[in-house]
């Protein structure tokens, strides 16, 4: 536990962290400075604040810090007088311009120009301000690897001229999907059964970042998807670690403050965030209504014909149907190969299979599903379902 003043600090950092590198980002065009100057005005806050008490203003004291020290800096360097000088005019608290700092920000982190796993990297890193050495664990990479990549993805950024703006028009609906795929697969990896739940909960934050900062149905379906699917998160295991099934989760532990706000924002379109929210939001129901969770996977397998939407689809079926016509649907998922060698096609296949009645076969597919799953709390589960199935 923090002292008070170290609580007071990583709250400031929290809300004014982002802030700060995107304007220092703007005016002075350089990544590693702003980042740098971001990370001294904590350290002298830590500094600082324990003995001269912490400011009326935290937010407006570090984006001071970090402004003198980026002149500091340029001064030193002997760079442009424009940059200087608009760096000594910049207030302390910016009012939010119609394209605001951290939206350019993050839409020039989620550039397509660069890799998805860059995206995700720079993201932690420069919007969030994760350090590279926790994002280094996360990605099962070295310190100096990450660091490594983290230079390669700023260089290719002022190499490739990518512009630090917000795009307009017909770009911008092109680009959200690559802003989309970042958030998404950066919650995921806080999701996952073996995940780092940091990054779910930053996931969430830098999404409701991006629907304060501009107004999206897809935005608000993405947080929705979020909020629902991390209400759980607390109920998702038993005392021994083990994880739960749905059904077997005690409700009384599910965050009912985020399933609240996640159904007020929820938006009744057709997008693939917003479909999906609303599946979700069957799932936290009193009672689990699988014929319209099968008929909002028939409107998201039009919008998203994947391998994965159609096995889920077919999951749906099984259930507001028959098992049988689940199977059948899966045969056809399975078409292409694109659910290959993949433990949920195998584990859902082994659920319908043994509601069907053939109890053998499904524990076959279940010890071929946990043969294949990706983390060992996965495994567990996979081989504990088995396990029932050939004791009854």
């Amino acid at each position: 536990m923090g002292t008070p003043v170290d609580v007071v600090v990583a709250a400031a950092s929290r809300e004014s962290h982002t802030r700060i590198v995107a304007t220092l980002i703007r005016v002075t065009g350089d990544w590693d400075l702003a980042e740098d100057c971001a990370q001294e005005a904590l350290a002298l806050a830590l500094e600082r604040w324990p003995a001269e008490g912490v400011p009326n203003n935290p937010g407006g004291w570090l984006m001071t810090v970090a402004r003198n020290r980026a002149i500091d800096a340029l001064r030193r360097a002997n760079l442009e007088r424009r940059k200087l000088s608009e760096l000594a005019s910049l207030p302390l608290d910016p009012p939010a311009p119609a394209h605001d700092d951290r939206l350019r920000l993050i839409f020039t982190c989620c550039h397509p120009a660069l890799s998805l796993e860059a995206r995700v990297a720079l993201t932690l890193r420069t919007v969030a301000g994760m350090p590279a050495a926790d994002i280094a664990r996360a990605f099962l990479v070295t310190e100096s690897t990450m660091t490594r990549r983290l230079t390669r993805a700023k260089d290719k950024i002022a190499q490739a001229r990518i512009p630090y703006r917000v795009p307009s028009g017909p770009a911008l609906n092109e680009r959200l999907p690559s802003v989309f795929a970042v958030l998404y697969l950066l919650f995921s990896r806080g999701y996952d059964a073996d995940g780092e739940p940091a990054f779910a909960d930053e996931a969430i934050r830098l999404t409701r970042l991006l629907a304060q900062l501009m107004s999206d149905s897809e935005v608000d379906g993405l947080l929705a998807l979020f909020l629902l699917q991390h209400s759980r998160r607390a109920a998702r295991r038993d005392a021994d670690g083990n994880l739960l099934t749905l059904a077997e989760q005690d409700r009384a532990r599910w965050d009912l403050d985020a399933i609240t706000e996640a159904l007020r924002i929820l938006p009744s379109t057709d997008g693939p965030y917003a479909l999906q929210a609303s599946i979700a939001a069957c799932h936290v129901a009193e009672k689990t209504d699988w014929t319209r969770i099968a008929a909002l996977y028939d409107r998201l397998a039009t919008v998203v014909p994947s391998p994965v939407v159609l096995l889920n689809r077919a999951v749906a079926y099984g259930y507001a149907q028959s098992p049988a016509t689940g199977l059948a649907m899966l045969e056809s998922a399975r078409v292409g190969g694109g659910l290959d060698g993949y433990p949920l096609a195998l584990a859902a296949e082994a659920d319908m299979t043994a509601r069907a009645g053939d109890r053998w076969r499904a524990v076959s597919l279940y010890e071929q599903a946990a043969a294949v799953a990706p983390s060992p709390a996965e495994q567990r589960a996979l081989l504990r379902r088995a396990t029932e199935l050939s004791r009854n």
